[in-house]
Formats: structure tokens, sequence, C-alpha cells
């Protein structure tokens, strides 16, 4: 791919802004405990769309909840990653931070790179 700007796609963020996000999800799992969903396609997905709303928006808002309006969302910062639902009750309904007890939590707090094809 080369330069760390490249933009990945045409609905992709940067790849430079994806390594920010893949490394804010691994410290952040890290520090709050943890773990990312035992399928790492989620991961991925969720991960993605992250990158993607902070080159977009500048934040990066869940990308697992529609919004009338993403920039009012940003700006109340309640669905900003890591949300208040996540921050203070360890609530992550987007599937990519989990706690160990969650039927869906992996072991790895380490991003799995998956490919994801958005046009099927």
């Amino acid at each position: 791919m080369g330069d760390t700007g490249e933009v990945r796609g045409k609905n992709k963020a940067s790849q430079e802004t994806l390594d920010s996000m893949i490394h804010f999800s691994e410290q952040y799992a890290r520090r709050s405990g943890t773990f990312f969903c035992s399928d790492p396609m989620i991961t991925t997905v969720v991960v993605e769309g992250l990158a993607k709303h902070r080159e977009e928006l500048g934040s990066p808002l869940c990308p697992c909840r529609f919004y009338e309006d993403k920039e009012a969302e940003v700006k109340s910062a309640y669905w900003n990653c890591p949300c208040v639902p996540m921050r203070e009750r360890k609530e992550c309904h987007c599937l990519l931070f989990l706690t160990p007890d969650d039927p869906y939590a992996g072991t790895s707090q380490t991003y799995i790179p998956t490919d994801v094809d958005y046009n099927s």
C-alpha cells in the first residue's frame, strides 16, 4: 500500500487513520480489561467504522448507531468511542470491547486484520 496516508478505498479511511484507531483500540482494551469479539470480522468492521468517522467528523463516533445529525452527536460526545455506556458500565453494543464473562468475548486484545468485502 505504500504511503501511510494513502486512502484504502472509496468508503474507507486512510491507512494512517486506521492504524491510529487500531492502536487506540488495543490500548483501550488493555487499559479497561476488555477483549475484542471472538469473531475478528466484527472487530474489523467496527474499527474501520471508527476510523472513517474520525476522518469525516473529527471524532471516532460509534459506527453501530444511526444518527439524524452526526455532527451534533460528535459535539455531545456521548457516542464518541469509548462511549459513555462503555466508560461508565463497560457496555459496548458494538462488541468491540467485551468483558471476559461476555459470551462473545475472545481472548485477544490485539487487532487481527480481516478482509471485509463491502460490495457484497
